[in-house]
């Protein structure tokens, strides 16, 4: 916890410094999006250090090629150097750094910071969730009208449900790890995306909003399993369990699924 809290901070100041002085972009191949030598800066800074660190520990990164290698490791790390990366490219200060430690296919340590915002999330499994180093605790909403839901707009098609779209407070957030830590900070109820989503989006997020007495799970109410083969999971669906069963039971089983992004090279 204490190596992935000062790897954070540490990248942070690398990001902040291509904020303010404007970060390169470019599109990726296929159609996977933008990305900014911040990205890559913080991503090489972080295999640098946690590698040195903990070099019998696997890495899966969105800005790396991925290794198979990774999948004979017990412990690895899933990182995803910038979340948000059209936010930070727009001079927005809602995109983070997302860090963690997975073994077994469980989430185990896990932080995501946001530089810009000077919000450092935390959590270690069965130590509770932090924000700046306070105990942060979700909400036990289960009731589904009035709830405050992130989520982006296309989840709300009427297609997703089954009868009429629920009555919700609609919000959004452009990065998945920083709405994950809003619903365990307790500022909104749920979060949901009902896309195929990448580890290093989830799994930081996923063990924070868990240790703040929440749940999260994918868009059909399975578990959330980290350093698969494909490191892609059918959605994510967070809340306290009331209100997640609630959102589940009102998903319609036989909703349309957006096409699997294409695997990276």
């Amino acid at each position: 916890m204490a190596l992935l809290v000062a790897a954070a901070r540490e990248v942070g100041e690398i990001a902040l410094r291509y904020a303010a002085k404007g970060a390169q972009s470019w599109e990726k191949p296929d159609g996977q999006g933008p990305v900014t030598e911040a990205d890559l800066a913080v991503d090489a800074a972080l295999h640098a250090a946690l590698g040195a660190a903990r070099p019998d520990y696997g890495w899966l990164s969105e800005e790396r090629p991925d290794d198979p290698v990774r999948l004979g490791h017990e412990r690895v790390f899933i990182i995803d150097p910038i979340d948000g990366t059209r936010a930070f490219m727009k001079g927005d200060q809602a995109w983070a750094h997302s860090l963690a430690v997975a073994e077994g296919g469980r989430v185990t340590a896990a932080v995501v910071f946001l530089p810009a915002m000077d919000k450092l999330y935390a959590a270690a499994r069965g130590q509770g969730a932090t924000l700046n180093g306070a105990a942060i605790r979700a909400t036990t909403t289960s009731s589904l009208t009035g709830a405050r839901l992130l989520a982006a707009k296309p989840n709300y098609a009427p297609e997703n449900w089954s009868g009429p779209v629920p009555d919700v407070s609609r919000h959004y957030r452009p990065s998945l790890a920083y709405r994950l830590s809003l619903v365990a900070e307790g500022r909104f109820d749920a979060m949901m995306t009902l896309r195929p989503s990448w580890e290093w989006d989830i799994a930081a997020g996923s063990l924070i909003v868990e240790e703040a007495g929440a749940t999260a799970c994918d868009r059909s109410g399975g578990p959330l399993v980290f350093n698969r083969d494909r490191p892609l999971l059918d959605g994510v669906i967070a809340a306290s369990v009331g209100l997640q069963d609630q959102i589940l039971s009102r998903l319609a089983p036989d909703a349309p699924r957006d096409p699997l992004p294409p695997l990276r090279d």
